[in-house]
């Protein structure tokens, strides 16, 4: 299979170099709303990265310096797709027949969702609400500029909040992700605040972002690239099931995630005595 950069987008930009993938949501004049294109490309990017070895970690961020991702773009019709997603065609978004068939563009959107195990750091440089939680519940974890901010809008325009602040519920308190829930448009949390209750890692200047993120990404990338992939196959596990499951199937992790190839790499970087210039965070 090619590479994204291969492929000519219209609302996303892809560019790779050095192990390191950048994904950037690019409709700024939009917010960085996703509307239909967005979520046929998006997932695309997400599968090609699967099968395309040269990249090992992925930047995901969003055009410009005021939004993120302000969610689904409410002035395009986004129910009047031909097909489910199901059937691998058009993002189709709402419900069929009857209540029990509903397609979520939640499964166009979120790495985890379209099966690609590779590490993503989310840049976050502004707004980030309510359908942006698809894609940040996704990813490893997210670094912020420090005028971005969080809030998820639903009720206040009479929607129930569902599937997005599930995608939080183990990133924030419990107390955190309901008052941001139940607040909509009314209140918004801070970087300092998002990082303050674990749902960021870092806060930094808006200018720096890029940096920090690539900084994070380049020494990720420079790991062999199974032993970071069964790490983060591991952890998720540990996220998504009870603590005995998940040790339970540690070893078979382990199996999967170690090679004699991944071990020599290894012992190679540490025979080399070349110096790591770490930093303390």
């Amino acid at each position: 299979m090619g590479s994204p950069a291969d492929v000519s987008y219209e609302t996303v930009t892809y560019t790779e170099a050095d192990g390191v993938a950048t994904v950037t949501l690019n409709r700024p004049d939009k917010y960085n709303a996703f509307n239909i294109t967005m979520l046929r490309e998006v997932r695309d990017i997400w599968r090609l990265l699967r099968r395309h070895d040269d990249v090992r970690c992925i930047v995901l961020t969003g055009a410009g310096d005021k939004a993120f991702c302000t969610g689904i773009d409410r002035m395009e019709q986004m129910e009047d797709g031909p097909t489910g997603a199901s059937a691998g065609g058009e993002p189709y978004i709402g419900f069929g027949a009857t209540p029990f068939h509903f397609d979520d563009p939640g499964e166009w959107l979120g790495p985890k969702s379209n099966d690609l195990w590779k590490p993503v750091i989310a840049a976050v440089n502004g707004m980030a609400c309510g359908g942006a939680f698809y894609m940040l519940g996704e990813v490893e974890f997210i670094i912020a500029a420090d005028h971005a901010a969080f809030f998820d809008p639903h009720v206040t325009y009479g929607m129930c909040a569902t599937f997005e602040p599930l995608q939080l519920i183990d990133r924030m308190p419990f107390g955190e992700l309901m008052r941001m829930s139940l607040m909509g448009n009314y209140e918004r949390i801070s970087a300092q605040k998002a990082m303050d209750i674990g749902l960021v890692t870092e806060v930094v200047p808006g200018q720096e972002l890029a940096a920090a993120a690539q900084h994070c990404a380049a020494a990720i990338a420079s790991a062999p690239a199974l032993a970071v992939e069964g790490t983060v196959r591991s952890i998720w596990a540990g996220r998504e099931l009870g603590r005995t499951q998940a040790l339970s199937m540690g070893s078979g992790l382990v199996a999967l995630g170690t090679s004699d190839a991944s071990l020599a790499e290894g012992q190679a970087a540490f025979s080399s005595g070349k110096r790591i210039e770490w930093r303390l965070r």
